[in-house]
């Protein structure tokens, strides 16, 4: 397994975990897609799973099929909003004290 799947799918788990904080504060899903997941499945966090094990599968699929150049972009904009969904929580942790 190399590097840049490794690190796509510690993202997702990074995003699964920032969203389920932002769920458990009220925010709401902003990307339709898991919005209607969530909605959809008979939990929100079942729903969540089954979103970030499509996206661990599609980049293995990009890994497969030699498309690593993706799977570094789609780290970059992953790293991008897990440091959002973070500097987010920490701003309201911090509010919160």
């Amino acid at each position: 397994m190399t590097t840049s799947l490794l690190i796509f799918s510690y993202f997702q788990v990074l995003d699964l975990l920032t969203t389920v904080i932002f769920l458990m504060q009220g925010v709401q899903e902003a990307n339709p897609l898991v919005k209607f997941a969530l909605r959809a499945a008979p939990s929100p966090l079942l729903g969540l799973v089954l979103v970030k094990v499509a996206a661990i599968a599609l980049g293995l699929y990009c890994w497969r099929i030699g498309r690593r150049s993706l799977l570094v972009k789609m780290n970059v904009l992953f790293a991008l909003l897990v440091s959002w969904n973070l500097v987010a929580v920490l701003t309201q942790v911090i509010n919160i004290n």
